[in-house]
């Protein structure tokens, strides 16, 4: 049928043209033209630091274009703040969510727009009332007198969502809302995703994950390097098609290894008993060991003692009791910088929050944790030129972009910003690399890079101890792969030999070992 012919007879609610946004010499969007129409999920797909949020950024009045313009309803607006955008109808569901975690999720939805009485006094009880309504209505089903902080992250999602109904939004921006899902939230959104279509309302999906574009969109727009490459009725493509239009080449799916026979055990963790924030034992008496050589897969739904083992593991956490053994020593209760100097490097699951210091510029954040080692400082004194050369060597290498060591990490995407870490932590020379949902948010490009780099390691004798929610990747990537409930190890499989069914079976709490 064709774009033409498949949009032909709908309602166009917003048209994007030829917009484009330079930030110094840099062109992050080149003259990109995008339509948006009612009822129907359009999706924006291109690699990491492409310019996906930066053209949905402009739409909600965050950064100006530099030339372009946008209508709406056929009339032309000019969107200087996201004021005016929500004005228009439009909201945004950020990557990162905008949420004030003491508060409780009535509070969060309402802020900024509150009921009063006839005295200006806050109304709490027609709050109440409008958020249960409002949820309701979409099948978005919250509790609105829970704080934010003691939510799960998909539940936290649907607060930023009702937020952006609750303000009356038509046309609603999604950017990246998975990276941070288990698959059965997932799920879930995707299904909000079609009632809130069914409503007439337009959704904008920034997605880098293929599968979910063909579940959820019907057309879907390919940035490269800032320009329009194309825009196709995803209906009429599949994954192959989509990833090869997004890079520029075709992608491998499948991860190449070569069978290799492990070495000796450099890595255990015996009997390990740890606490999570509320005082309730979240690793529960834990055992496993990883050996030279081999890609450990540790496969579980969210909060089930990951995050806790994690922490345990790189000093962030008191270990209760147990033991955690690197090349014969003992480290456990160690200091996280006595950590890393036994050679454990770690990609952490929040790359913001624990992986980067955002305001420090990428040569910085690449040397985080050797700033004080030769050739980067000589008697306590640091060595900028070095530091410079070391990053762009690592810019290069790992395709970060733009390809500037002097950028701010926060102005970085979120794909971008994971390399930066990735490039660090696996330069580092680790003889164990701990990487924790390494490919979230990554392009389908940028993930085959990762897995090879993961496995790189593992060629060179390394141990990687691969944490993902991702089971496909667990599946494709690992060597022997663990799955983990409640805080215990309830099986160990081979990952040859390993079945989606089984492993699923012990992840549910079922079929334990």
């Amino acid at each position: 049928m064709g774009y033409e012919n498949a949009t032909r007879s709908l309602t166009k609610v917003i048209e994007m043209k030829n917009i484009t946004k330079k930030f110094g010499d840099f062109v992050a969007n080149d003259s990109v033209n995008l339509d948006i129409f009612k009822g129907k999920v359009h999706a924006l797909l291109g690699e990491n630091g492409a310019g996906k949020s930066t053209l949905m950024n402009i739409l909600y009045g965050l950064y100006s274009p530099t030339s372009g313009e946008i209508l709406i309803n056929g009339k032309k607006v000019n969107i200087t703040n996201p004021n005016i955008a929500i004005d228009h109808g439009i909201g945004m569901v950020h990557q990162h969510f905008m949420l004030i975690t003491p508060f409780t999720v009535a509070q969060n939805i309402i802020l900024g727009r509150e009921p009063t009485s006839k005295m200006s006094v806050l109304n709490m009880k027609k709050a109440l009332m409008d958020v249960k309504e409002i949820s309701e209505r979409y099948g978005l089903y919250v509790d609105p007198n829970a704080k934010v902080e003691d939510i799960s992250v998909g539940m936290q999602q649907r607060v930023e969502i009702l937020k952006a109904l609750y303000r009356g939004a038509e046309i609603l921006i999604l950017d990246e809302p998975t990276a941070v899902l288990t698959p059965q939230e997932i799920v879930e959104l995707i299904q909000i995703i079609k009632n809130l279509t069914k409503e007439g309302k337009s959704i904008i999906l920034i997605s880098h994950k293929l599968k979910e574009i063909t579940e959820a969109a019907d057309f879907c727009l390919i940035i490269r390097r800032g320009k329009h490459i194309d825009t196709v009725v995803v209906s009429e493509t599949d994954e192959a098609g989509l990833a090869s239009k997004m890079v520029g080449r075709e992608v491998s799916f499948s991860v190449a290894k070569e069978d290799k026979e492990a070495g000796d055990e450099i890595f255990s963790i015996k009997d390990l008993v740890v606490k999570d924030n509320r005082g309730i034992i979240a690793v529960d008496k834990l055992n496993l060991s990883l050996k030279k050589g081999e890609i450990f897969g540790l496969a579980g739904i969210d909060g089930n003692g990951q995050t806790e083992l994690l922490e345990a593991i790189t000093g962030l956490r008191k270990v209760e009791s147990g033991q955690i053994m690197i090349n014969g020593k003992d480290i456990t209760n160690n200091t996280p910088f006595q950590v890393i100097s036994k050679k454990i490097s770690h990609i952490p699951e929040d790359r913001q929050k624990r992986g980067l210091v955002l305001d420090f510029d990428i040569s910085e954040n690449t040397i985080l944790e050797n700033y004080y080692k030769n050739p980067f400082a000589r008697k306590g004194i640091l060595q900028y030129k070095n530091i410079k050369v070391y990053a762009k060597e690592l810019i290069n290498k790992f395709d970060v972009r733009p390809k500037d060591e002097a950028k701010m990490a926060r102005t970085l995407s979120g794909g971008n910003q994971q390399k930066v870490i990735i490039a660090r932590e696996v330069s580092n020379n680790p003889d164990l690399l701990i990487a924790a949902q390494p490919t979230r948010g990554l392009d389908v490009g940028a993930i085959e890079f990762v897995h090879k780099s993961l496995i790189e390691q593992r060629d060179n004798d390394k141990a990687v101890f691969l944490i993902s929610f991702e089971l496909d990747e667990i599946m494709n990537v690992s060597d022997r792969i663990a799955v983990i409930y409640e805080g215990k190890i309830v099986g160990i499989e081979d990952a040859k030999d390993a079945k989606i069914e089984t492993l699923g079976l012990m992840m549910a709490g079922g079929g334990n070992k």
